[in-house]
């Protein structure tokens, strides 16, 4: 990952400029109960021992307005000139072709008509006006006017200035930048931004209107993309565009940059909008899932809930289970974490329509459950991580250490949540995936993950709350080397399954 930090160090009021909104609506509160910055700080303490190939390595740049405006620009006369167009031409042009500058020049000098014919600034051959006289009478209210007050672009529909201003203020007010096309019926030439500036009524509209076009240019550009952040001016610039990890230098705000959702590898884009919707609808059909409290399965006795590993010890008879499937944690030993992978019918399809629409409720409630109890599990071990803070701030204010000496035990609950939340990604990954060998992978390598990353929670959560050894209540050297040892371990399987399944 790279972010040009020379890219902060504007503040001025131009520089912070906002594409998004129309007024400041106040500086967007921090989430206390997420650990925002959980990518950072903790390579050096796993990178020796882990796969040393990052699949999530990505190059970006965070731009102000005035350097995306720079850049932008710079394209643009560029195409202006190569074309001999106007720059107000060249920026519709740009933006028919997603502002890919070679793809134009290609094309241009196979057929420059044709390019200007499609991106809509030029009218087709097959469609151009005959030489008849003028009309002066305005296509839409019907009213004689004078012929210097009539109006028209390339293809030749005249209309009255009024008229004009009108189509202009109502398609602005509308929040319309780029879009705005002649009015003629099945006439679809754009308007470039030099012909509709002057038919805007006030300097107001006006800056809305240079708002949404930069708006819709740097949307439509495919390196650039608007950070999401709550009004943040910030742009991301990236050469290969991927449904890739990308964080605004500004506002903190972390993102995918194919989609601006929240990051979530491995699944792509498309999948994870499928499965948010699908939750979204069917969220009342899993409210019963969404207890915190589950009886033990040896004594029976209530247990809830209040830590982010689902390696349970029940509080009475001291039974080790997992919290997902109930089972007895020692079986979660073996080689495959069987509780991870749903079991599918393989006579389904011979079943009533009852009994197949029964297993593919069962089918998704398998994996939103799973994917709703890693996510609870990331809340309770922010929790534990503000915990681990505070305990490093007050050994270090008691002179027992510094904080150097306990910064490890930071990192390991940072790199917990930074595996865990890979890991609830996997789930609806997994239940998109067709059935066969490379989904038996995915299911192997995703059980491989868990099953390290519930050894982690396990030591993080028991480092937490350790009261006893050496001196005032430190881990010992073993203790240390293990949980180090073991981080090491969960970000290589980490690291394993999204380079072999992320976007591939």
């Amino acid at each position: 990952m790279s972010v040009d930090m020379n890219s902060q160090a504007s503040d001025s009021n131009e520089d912070d400029f906002d594409p998004n909104s129309e007024e400041d609506e106040g500086a967007e509160e921090e989430d206390q109960g997420d650990i925002v910055d959980y990518y950072e700080g903790v390579a050096s303490d796993v990178e020796q021992g882990a796969d040393a190939f990052d699949p999530e390595e990505y190059q970006f740049t965070c731009l102000t307005y005035r350097e995306s405006q720079r850049v932008l620009t710079e394209e643009v006369n560029s195409v202006a000139s190569a074309l001999k167009v106007l720059p107000a031409v060249a920026k519709l042009v740009l933006v028919h072709f997603h502002w890919q500058v070679s793809v134009i020049l290609d094309r241009y000098k196979s057929n420059s008509s044709q390019l200007l014919c499609e991106a809509q600034v030029q009218p087709s051959t097959c469609r151009s006006v005959t030489a008849s006289p003028q009309s002066l009478q305005c296509g839409v209210c019907l009213q004689l006017v004078r012929k210097d007050a009539l109006l028209s672009l390339p293809c030749q529909h005249s209309f009255c200035k009024s008229c004009w201003e009108q189509h202009c203020t109502v398609l602005v007010k509308d929040g319309v930048g780029v879009g705005i096309s002649c009015m003629a019926q099945d006439c679809s030439l754009q308007m470039p931004e030099d012909f509709v500036l002057p038919l805007l009524p006030s300097e107001e509209l006006k800056d809305r209107y240079r708002r949404y076009l930069f708006r819709d240019y740097v949307e439509s550009h495919f390196q650039l993309q608007l950070c999401p952040g709550a009004d943040c001016p910030m742009v991301i610039q990236v050469q290969e565009p991927r449904a890739r990890r990308v964080q605004c230098s500004r506002c903190s705000e972390v993102f995918c940059f194919k989609c601006r959702q929240m990051y979530h590898a491995p699944t792509d884009c498309a999948t994870i909008r499928k499965w948010l919707t699908k939750c979204a609808d069917d969220s009342e059909t899993a409210n019963y899932i969404s207890a915190h409290t589950k009886d033990c399965p040896k004594c029976n006795i209530c247990i809830e809930k209040n830590g982010g590993c689902n390696h349970m010890q029940c509080s009475k008879c001291k039974h080790d289970f997992c919290w997902m499937c109930l089972g007895d944690w020692k079986t979660h030993g073996s080689e495959y974490y069987e509780c991870s992978r749903y079991k599918e019918n393989p006579d389904i399809v011979n079943q009533s329509q009852q009994a197949q629409a029964r297993e593919a409720l069962k089918k998704y409630l398998f994996y939103f459950e799973r994917w709703e109890n890693h996510n609870k599990s990331l809340q309770l071990e922010a929790q534990t991580y503000q915990r681990i803070q505070e305990k490093i701030q007050e050994r270090v204010m008691n002179n027992l250490g510094t904080w150097i000496d306990w910064q490890y035990m930071q990192n390991a609950a940072k790199l917990l949540a930074k595996c865990r939340y890979t890991l609830q990604y996997t789930y609806p990954y997994a239940y998109y995936m067709e059935s066969g060998p490379r989904k038996k992978l995915f299911e192997y390598q995703q059980a491989q993950l868990e099953a390290e990353i519930e050894n982690l929670s396990w030591k993080v959560e028991r480092a937490d709350s350790y009261e006893r050894g050496v001196g005032e209540g430190e881990l010992s050297a073993n203790d240390r080397g293990d949980l180090e040892n073991q981080m090491h371990i969960a970000e290589q399987r980490r690291r394993t399954l999204l380079k072999d399944f992320h976007d591939t």
